[in-house]
């Protein structure tokens, strides 16, 4: 790494993924914003050296940076990063009347970029702000290039291909106004499940329902009856929930006569290939393709952390299982995290 000492400021913050990853890059990661204050204590436990604001930028003034932390105008070692919430731009069926309020996020994160000018800007978001006809992605690389960032890279990537293992395909852009950046090299093979999870990886074999009250935190739902009888039934190493489509016992309800819909609902992960999507419902089976490869659960948290690469000494300082996955889930993997600092301190 160079001697420069590049800082930053994590806008929308979450547990701290994203602050995790660069920090690990060697920046120095001032703050860290959002406006949950479910985020706060875990951000702050396990990132004590960034500050944790507790705000909606939506009414933070501009200056406000300035005036708590110090930060100039015009500095080429800032780097101010917008991973905003999502919904409106997701794939996956959302309350669209409850996701609106995401929709322009980025406009908000452009008036701290317009007012500071930072050297560097990053985002990560969903494929569909790409895709999404309805998107503001173009007026705010419009508004970056009328700003001097005349360096943007920027494209839909799958993450397992970035050292994360599982099928995560995010928007990832990286915008400068210092000079020619790129997003991180693509590795020639994907990540999978085997090397990351599992008895050999330091995960003993628990039941559905198990508690973890040590801070490894490898705690698993538990299931019903009814349930707990389908993953028993459900072939291990990618079986799904067509093994047991004809016995009306275990049949859902509402999958009867869709056995080409939601295949993935109750099904098994491989060991030799990427999880599935870690969401902020990776702890339930019916949720997706959560089930753990041979053991008859879903996923324990740890293993939902691990798969988003978190590190194994990062603590998730919530009250239930469902707050701590959604801590998990909406995070931006440490390890992508990591290589997107990289690009800017070399």
């Amino acid at each position: 790494m160079g001697d420069i000492k590049y800082k930053a400021v994590d806008f929308f913050c979450g547990g701290g993924g994203m602050t995790c990853g660069l920090r690990q890059a060697g920046i120095n990661v001032i703050a860290g914003v959002d406006f949950d204050k479910d985020c706060k204590e875990t951000y702050e436990f396990n990132n004590p050296e960034s500050s944790f604001v507790l705000a909606d930028i939506t009414k933070l003034p501009s200056n406000y940076f300035t005036k708590k932390f110090g930060l100039q105008k015009d500095d080429n070692n800032l780097i101010f990063i917008g991973c905003s919430p999502c919904q409106y731009y997701s794939l996956i069926n959302t309350s669209r009347e409850k996701s609106l309020a995401s929709k322009d996020l980025l406009i908000d994160f452009k008036r701290f970029i317009e007012y500071y000018n930072p050297g560097y800007v990053l985002v990560e978001n969903v494929p569909g702000i790409l895709s999404n006809r309805n998107s503001i992605l173009p007026t705010f690389l419009e508004f970056l290039q009328e700003h001097g960032y005349n360096y943007i890279e920027y494209a839909v990537v799958d993450m397992s291909y970035y050292g994360v293992p599982q099928k995560r395909r995010r928007f990832s852009l990286i915008a400068s106004r210092v000079g020619p950046v790129e997003l991180p090299r693509k590795e020639a093979e994907r990540r999978i499940l085997r090397d990351y999870i599992g008895e050999a990886n330091g995960f003993p074999s628990i039941i559905a329902g198990h508690r973890d009250e040590t801070v490894f935190n490898h705690t698993t739902s538990a299931l019903s009856p009814i349930n707990l009888e389908r993953i028993m039934a459900t072939p291990h190493n990618g079986g799904n929930r067509l093994a047991w489509k004809d016995n009306p016992h275990l049949q859902v309800p509402c999958f009867i006569g869709k056995d080409k819909s939601f295949v993935d609902t109750y099904g098994r992960m491989w060991w030799d290939q990427p999880a599935s999507t870690i969401t902020t419902k990776f702890y339930s089976i019916s949720n997706g393709r959560f089930g753990h490869p041979e053991e008859n659960r879903g996923l324990s948290l740890r293993e939902g952390a691990t798969l988003q690469t978190f590190p194994r000494n990062y603590v998730f300082k919530t009250n239930s299982v469902g707050a701590t996955a959604k801590l998990i889930g909406n995070a931006v993997p440490p390890e992508y995290a990591r290589r997107l600092g990289l690009i800017i301190n070399r």
